[in-house]
């Protein structure tokens, strides 16, 4: 059996980053998809070559042992290694069956196939040589011979889909959810209160198709757009707010801002400049925890009068004279 070099199937070099092997698969997938190239047999041929490779390099714990594999090809053909298993210094890496976690990252399911991810055309299996070295040759295969030793039937479960999407502060506050097309179809997705950057929400099913086996799953990664007004930490939210010298100095009311609109803040006599003051249950909803809220933290910047008049001096002059 020959050796399939993926480096030299994704264009990259063995140094190559977790980030260049993702790049190289996207732009491969997507120049190659069997629905951007009906009828062309050699362009799917090359996109499940594509996706095997990918499949391999991008899980750190099958491109270790594939680059064992590769160091030591000759060698192990020579030591009697086959499709039955793993002779000659191989005998730890067989077994282990394949994880499908092909993940396709882009900003929405149309981007990159033109509305068909997840379609016919999508790779529905590996090569023999994926087999044989990850797959144990039917370790990770089910269903029964038609007699005995006769042919076992390939399963794969579906690949998972990540799609990025971004929200609002707002959203994050109140919830949100996000439509997408796939296949001709809407799927409608809930964003849970207080998600943060980096959550995902899970949609069981929706991921691309297996072979005798469940479809993969679709994953919505989220980001949280950056607020003009709030910063964020965790449940909590951040805000500067002006105060004119007299307020701070003899107290009263200001005005905050939250993300359900302003609200009045007393302030004691003599507040100094950089002081913050908590508004209890101002903040974001915690994820996944209900009726749990963050608090908003009011940062208060005292402004100084500036253009003072000759009058408004002497004032000024009178007060120091009397401070000391």
């Amino acid at each position: 059996m020959d050796y399939k070099d993926y480096y030299q199937v994704l264009g990259v070099t063995k140094k190559a980053s977790e980030k260049e092997i993702k790049s190289a698969f996207r732009k491969l997938a997507r120049k190659y998809h069997p629905d951007l190239n009906p009828n062309d047999q050699s362009a799917e041929d090359k996109f499940k070559e594509v996706n095997e490779a990918y499949e391999v390099l991008s899980d750190p714990e099958k491109r270790q042992k594939y680059d064992m594999l590769g160091a030591n090809w000759h060698r192990y053909q020579q030591s009697g290694g086959g499709a039955g298993g793993y002779g000659g210094g191989f005998g730890g890496f067989g077994g282990q069956p394949g994880s499908g976690g092909v993940q396709f990252d882009f900003g929405d399911l149309n981007d990159l196939f033109g509305g068909m991810a997840g379609a016919g055309g999508a790779a529905s299996g590996y090569s023999s040589f994926f087999d044989m070295f990850f797959n144990g040759m039917g370790n990770a295969q089910q269903g029964g011979p038609a007699g005995a030793g006769g042919p076992q039937m390939r399963t794969q479960r579906g690949q998972d889909i990540t799609q990025d999407v971004e929200i609002t502060l707002e959203e994050v506050a109140n919830g949100s959810a996000r439509t997408l097309q796939k296949n001709g179809r809407q799927i409608t997705v809930k964003i849970p209160k207080g998600a943060k950057t980096g959550t995902k929400v899970r949609v069981k099913g929706e991921g691309q198709p297996g072979v005798n086996s469940p479809a993969g799953d679709l994953y919505l990664k989220v980001s949280v757009k950056r607020h003009r007004t709030f910063d964020r930490k965790d449940e909590h939210l951040y805000v500067d707010v002006p105060v004119d010298l007299y307020t701070a100095i003899l107290g009263g009311e200001i005005k905050v801002p939250t993300l359900t609109g302003e609200v009045n803040l007393r302030i004691p006599a003599g507040t100094q400049n950089g002081r913050k003051m908590r508004l209890r249950g101002k903040g974001l909803p915690k994820l996944r925890k209900k009726d749990e809220t963050g608090d908003l933290y009011a940062t208060l910047n005292v402004a100084l009068p500036e253009n003072l008049t000759d009058a408004e001096k002497d004032l000024f002059e009178q007060l120091a004279a009397l401070r000391q």
